[in-house]
């Protein structure tokens, strides 16, 4: 199974602020905003799992994104299977979600919502100005992932 995988391999806290509770939401937000996106619900999920698995920190970990990306491309086949087209959208989110951008492919850019809204785990208010979707800065999805960040509404 690829989380049992995941979790054999990953090197911080399980339970920590780059761990398995903060992939779930994640995977939520993203499902959520890919109702309205029409984004590629598999790259969503698996980017979910995957963008932070390879950190060496919970700190300033420039390359973790790249990693998780190789991660990616080391499991598929085993684990998952993607299109060509899907690895290409997982390899640019994964590679490139921590570095602030708005412009991608609509998939890629639900990827880096579904994990900007969930900053209010570190104390961090989600800022519409940064995220890259309308879905993502409705007044509505901001504070459900808020609230879901900060472990008050678990749905």
């Amino acid at each position: 199974m690829l989380v049992e995988h995941l979790r054999a391999q990953f090197q911080l806290d399980w339970r920590g602020i780059h761990g398995v509770s903060h992939w779930a939401r994640v995977r939520v937000n993203g499902l959520a905003l890919a109702e309205q996106t029409g984004a590629d619900t598999t790259v969503v999920e698996l980017f979910a799992f995957m963008h932070d698995a390879r950190r060496h920190n919970d700190g300033w970990d420039p390359d973790h994104g790249p990693r998780g990306a190789e991660l990616v491309q080391e499991l598929r086949g085993d684990h998952f299977d993607l299109t060509g087209g899907q690895l290409d959208l997982i390899v640019e989110a994964c590679c490139d979600h921590s570095g602030g951008g708005l412009e991608a492919d609509v998939t890629v850019q639900t990827c880096w919502d579904a994990d900007r809204l969930d900053l209010g785990r570190v104390g961090t208010r989600p800022d519409p100005r940064r995220l890259c979707t309308d879905a993502a800065r409705s007044p509505e999805i901001i504070e459900w992932a808020l609230e879901r960040s900060l472990g008050r509404n678990e749905r």
